[in-house]
């Protein structure tokens, strides 16, 4: 089968080969020796990009402390290979976390079955109430993702080659790897980058099934199906997923079948993905625990109007639908936000776009908003605007309708779906804009390396870097409760003789077992309060009545991974 590019946008070799007044012998030969040299050179390129990232995840992986939500889903995941038990954390399907537990069940952590406190107090009582070593424990525990966040990579790359050819593949694999949120999320035991990475898998193959729908759209279904298992964020995408899958059917057969046949064989396919999607989350479920066992949940949040008719539609298990009503429960709270130093309560509809114009890099942007011309421009690029642009768009709008302003990691299909439309730009086939874009693509990559290893609170230049980052957002932007290991060697190496360390510390960590004893500044008179005042930034951002006096009168005088202060308290 030939390739989207070799329809439409031929490579050099082949253009050379077809010029005429060439021998056909001779051309043949020359394109033939130089596409022998071409692949090894693409792999290596393809190899050296994904390696930095592989190094980058993994060196951060190692020195960052449990984020937040983290010993939730180490503790579930072993749970589920443990007692077969769908108890905990209700409110995300099981496939992420089983990830997760493949990489768990090397760590061999101690864990007495039969545990009944929430799912919070399951991840503390795996991580540092049963002897394991927390290090060990959460590295086994994100591997699987940075494996994955890899092997998504070089979907991406396969996505941007179909539509552009090998310079736009190249384009967009390195703006994916060295993407500060990608490399971020890759490294940690969460369900994001995963979700996000089953989406595009899915849209690139139902790309790949306008030319062979009996090969592409079971598998395309496949994928979508494990993105819905894994996070219920991505339901949003599943209507425009089935149209995508009729469409890709119709432009299949051609004209070679009569309209009324092609639109019945363009439902069957819909159909038939919408099948396989649904037998995947019913497998995930039942991978977990076979019998399906599930009692709800008490004081389960009641849902009314078109949310409970969404809920009881669904094709789903007892579990995930009741997993939904929690998620929707979340949805009807009112959270604290924190966008351009102010503070607020409710949400934003502006508040994602706001955020990734601070966390992106500038030539990341640039090259965004290129490729999303050049798709519309070029004629041979504008049918894959619905799958490339669309599918993103509607999870956007989604994404910028919820309560929750929490952090970019809402967003993360943005990065990856808008690499693969930035590579597209070269499909404008001028001398300029391949210089443009290579000089761009390195200014991200100068960018990213820059900030390394603190790439969960980076920010681009134009808002002053990571180490103010924390003047413009909070929470998983850049404080996510991960520095407590460097807070613990920062106090033993340049504070050893403090003897009072008072410390307010927003995370799921304990900052006991890392040798960090602190007091809490709040439980006691303000006046009772001197020395090392150490705050995490994301409190900072919130400090409202004793907290804020208490840094009124306090001075900032070191900086821990950009995500924690320590101030000075006469």
């Amino acid at each position: 089968m030939m390739t989207y590019e070799q329809r439409t946008l031929p490579a050099d070799g082949d253009r050379a080969a077809a010029a005429p007044g060439r021998g056909p012998a001779r051309g043949t030969e020359d394109g033939g020796r130089r596409e022998r040299l071409r692949r090894p050179l693409l792999a290596l390129v393809v190899v050296a990009l994904l390696a930095q990232m592989a190094v980058a995840m993994v060196t951060t992986a190692v020195r960052q402390t449990p984020t937040i939500d983290e010993p939730v889903y180490v503790g579930t995941a072993v749970v589920y290979v443990r007692e077969h038990s769908l108890r905990f954390n209700p409110e995300h399907p099981p496939l992420g976390k089983l990830l997760i537990a493949a990489g768990t069940v090397f760590a061999h952590p101690h864990l007495r079955p039969g545990f009944h406190g929430d799912q919070g107090q399951l991840g503390r009582r795996l991580l540092y109430e049963s002897g394991n070593d927390p290090w060990r424990v959460m590295f086994w525990a994100r591997l699987p993702v940075m494996v994955v966040t890899l092997l998504f990579g070089l979907v991406v790359f396969g996505f941007a080659r179909d539509l552009a050819g090998r310079a736009a593949a190249l384009v967009a694999l390195a703006l994916y790897t060295f993407s500060p949120d990608l490399i971020t999320n890759g490294s940690l035991a969460t369900l994001d980058l995963p979700a996000v990475g089953f989406v595009v898998t899915s849209v690139w193959l139902l790309w790949r099934a306008r030319h062979r729908p009996g090969l592409y759209l079971p598998l395309s279904g496949a994928a979508a199906g494990a993105a819905v298992a894994t996070r219920m964020s991505t339901l949003p995408a599943v209507p425009v997923l089935l149209a995508l899958a009729a469409w890709s059917s119709w432009r299949a057969a051609g004209g070679a079948l009569p309209r009324r046949r092609r639109a019945l064989r363009s439902a069957a396919a819909a159909a038939g993905f919408g099948l396989v999607l649904v037998a995947v989350v019913w497998a995930a479920y039942l991978a977990v625990d076979p019998r399906l066992r599930w009692t709800p949940p008490a004081h389960l949040p009641a849902v009314h109007g078109v949310r409970a008719l969404l809920v009881d539609w669904l094709p789903f298990p007892d579990a995930y639908r009741d997993g939904m009503r929690i998620q929707f429960g979340f949805e009807n709270a009112r959270w604290q936000g924190f966008l351009f130093g102010r503070l607020y309560t409710g949400s934003l509809w502006y508040y994602l776009p706001a955020a990734l114009l601070v966390k992106t890099p500038l030539g990341m942007l640039a090259l965004w908003l290129a490729g999303g011309g050049a798709m519309a421009a070029v004629p041979a690029l504008r049918a894959a605007v619905p799958y490339v642009l669309g599918v993103p768009a509607v999870l956007m709008a989604a994404a910028m309708g919820g309560s929750r302003d929490l952090g970019v990691r809402y967003a993360l299909f943005v990065p990856v779906f808008l690499a693969v439309a930035a590579g597209c730009v070269l499909a404008l086939r001028r001398r300029r804009v391949y210089a443009v874009t290579a000089a761009l693509v390195l200014f991200v990559a100068v960018s990213s390396l820059r900030t390394y290893p603190y790439y969960l609170p980076y920010s681009n230049e134009a808002f002053g870097g990571p180490s103010r980052t924390h003047l413009e957002l909070h929470d998983s932007n850049v404080d996510w409760g991960q520095d407590l290991g460097r807070l613990a060697d920062r106090l033993h190496r340049r504070y050893p003789r403090e003897k009072e360390v008072w410390l307010v510390y927003k995370g799921s960590g304990v900052p006991s077992w890392y040798g960090i004893h602190g007091r809490d500044p709040l439980k006691v008179a303000p006046e009772r309060v001197h020395g090392l005042l150490v705050v995490s930034d994301t409190s900072i951002a919130k400090a409202r009545g004793p907290l804020k006096r208490l840094l009124r009168g306090s001075r900032a005088v070191d900086d821990v991974g950009h995500s924690v202060t320590i101030f000075r308290r006469p």
